[in-house]
């Protein structure tokens, strides 16, 4: 069975081309690896993009999707080879946590810092010790991490991050593919 990775990433329409052009590459990527993709189950934005970007280069695609969100025309990716349709977000994000093998974070908004800030917690708290990699292309998560070393600097959070942060989709499936290589070793070291 291939290695599922969670995606993280924007529904909105609007965005930059070279952020759909970090999907487009991230799709393809992720399937000439053998991942299987787990995202929320749009057709629109990045995750539209990921998602026929992982299709095109012949890759598994699972979108989960809130009913409420399905109901609406032209928002879920019809051709998902498998459509997980949950009650809320709420239930949404546990059916893509508990599938996935790994998250990868691309550019985004409220939605999706919601989803990753979840599985850091969780992580730092010591509920998974999956890997998390932020995909900081172009300096898009400065800010936020610049927000974060201050939380580390004023001591709310550890010294060691629970997750890592790449510069470029070849950056980030390395350490995907470092992290989720089998190992007898403890999961200290992953991302």
């Amino acid at each position: 069975m291939p290695r599922c990775v969670c995606i993280y990433c924007a529904a909105s329409q609007r965005v930059d081309e070279r952020y759909r052009k970090l999907a487009e590459q991230v799709g393809a990527r992720l399937a000439r690896a053998g991942y299987e993709l787990i995202y929320g189950g749009g057709d629109v934005g990045l995750m539209g993009v990921l998602a026929r970007s992982v299709h095109r280069h012949g890759g598994r695609v699972v979108g989960v999707i809130p009913e409420a969100l399905q109901e609406r025309e032209g928002i879920a990716y019809e051709l998902a080879d498998a459509i997980i349709v949950t009650q809320t977000l709420q239930e949404r994000k546990a059916v893509m946590f508990t599938r996935a093998d790994a998250f990868l974070v691309l550019p985004g908004g409220f939605g999706t810092l919601e989803e990753v800030m979840e599985v850091l917690t969780l992580r730092q708290l010591g509920y998974h010790h999956k890997p998390i990699v932020l995909l900081n292309q172009e300096g898009f998560f400065d800010l936020l991490l610049r927000f974060f070393e201050q939380l580390r600097r004023e001591r709310f959070v550890p010294d060691r991050w629970p997750f890592a942060v790449a510069s470029t989709p070849d950056e980030a499936f390395a350490l995907l593919e470092r992290a989720l290589a089998p190992t007898d070793s403890s999961h200290a070291d992953r991302p």
